[in-house]
């Protein structure tokens, strides 16, 4: 239990930054699904869209430090190459 007002208001806001982090890394993870999905579905065109749009939230998420820079490459890299893979 927070002993000061300091200290209250630093939980307080821990509570709000912990559920945007946690509401921006599960936008993350349905867009690393959706890209998956239409590989799996081999619908490349498909892929190659939401491929395109996935990369976008990935970058956005990577810049608000909420995954590391690397991390967000790791996932970019893995999923072109998944994407080109495919046969059209």
């Amino acid at each position: 239990m927070a002993n000061s007002a300091q200290a209250e208001k630093r939980a307080r806001q821990n509570d709000r930054l912990r559920a945007r982090n946690a509401a921006m890394r599960s936008i993350l993870r349905t867009a690393i699904k959706k890209v998956r999905k239409a590989i799996l579905a081999g619908d490349k065109a498909e892929a190659s869209t939401t491929f395109s749009v996935s990369m976008g939230v990935i970058d956005r998420i990577a810049d608000k430090k909420i995954i590391h820079k690397n991390k967000a490459a790791r996932h970019k890299s893995r999923l072109s190459a998944a994407v080109k893979a495919m046969h059209a």
